[in-house]
């Protein structure tokens, strides 16, 4: 019987039961195996873990556990990245199908962001890597998958908290673009002239609006419509990190 002892800090206790938190817990296994799979063993998943720590030394996930061990494992803390890879330069998502309403709100900010209702965990798997996208999802075992790198579980429920949460998270406040993506199927906007789509625009909104842009990939319209200014209010709360409306 190999018996070790895990700490685990910060957000990372956000996977554990209740009774788990805040206190060492003490894992019994008839084999020692390595330190990646007693973490997911415990409802860790790795692509949340940034620094493992046993004995005082630092190490991988593929070390081997010895009877005894005592093992601190860390998130990302500042700038450090030991075993998450650094943020990229240009976020990017892809989202589970759970996370349709936080996709939106993410392509309103400007960022790339792939959803499909449709999507299976395969899928999603293949997307993050051979795009190298961040994988966000509310399935906790999705995130175990061994190959995923970038991935983040979203703990809240709303999808306005939600947005400020991974916006936290990734430190989107100073990288936002707002109304330059279709926020139905993620492609970018440019200006349009009114003579160019006037045939497709209502009476009223021909009448009372002159600035338009229009999506390149799904040619949707959009303008400074009646719901601008709440969507102004979205981007200026993230901008400002302010508290989230109790709105959906």
């Amino acid at each position: 019987m190999v018996r070790t002892q895990f700490e685990f800090s910060a957000s990372l206790e956000d996977f554990l039961p209740a009774h788990r938190r805040g206190r060492p817990i003490l894992l019994e296994r008839d084999y020692p195996g390595a330190v990646k799979d007693a973490i997911e063993s415990l409802g860790v998943p790795h692509v949340e873990v940034d620094r493992i720590v046993v004995g005082g030394q630092v190490v991988g996930f593929g070390y081997q556990l010895e009877d005894g061990d005592q093992v601190q494992v860390y998130p990302q803390a500042g700038n450090e990245y030991r075993l998450v890879p650094p943020p990229l330069p240009e976020p990017a998502f892809v989202l589970d199908c759970h996370l349709g309403r936080l996709a939106r709100y993410l392509r309103l900010l400007g960022f790339d962001s792939l959803f499909e209702g449709n999507y299976h965990d395969r899928q999603l798997l293949e997307i993050s890597l051979e795009q190298d996208r961040t994988l966000l999802t509310r399935d906790r075992d999705l995130l175990k998958r061994k190959a995923l790198r970038r991935g983040y579980y979203v703990r809240a429920t709303r999808p306005r908290r939600q947005l400020h949460e991974v916006a936290g998270h990734f430190r989107l406040a100073s990288m936002l673009r707002p109304f330059t993506r279709c926020m139905v199927c993620n492609g970018l906007l440019s200006p349009v002239a009114r003579q160019a789509i006037e045939e497709y625009l209502q009476p009223r909104t021909r009448r009372y609006y002159g600035d338009f842009l229009q999506c390149g990939d799904c040619r949707r319209i959009y303008w400074k419509g009646s719901h601008f200014q709440r969507l102004q209010r979205l981007v200026g709360e993230i901008r400002g990190s302010g508290v989230p409306d109790q709105r959906p």
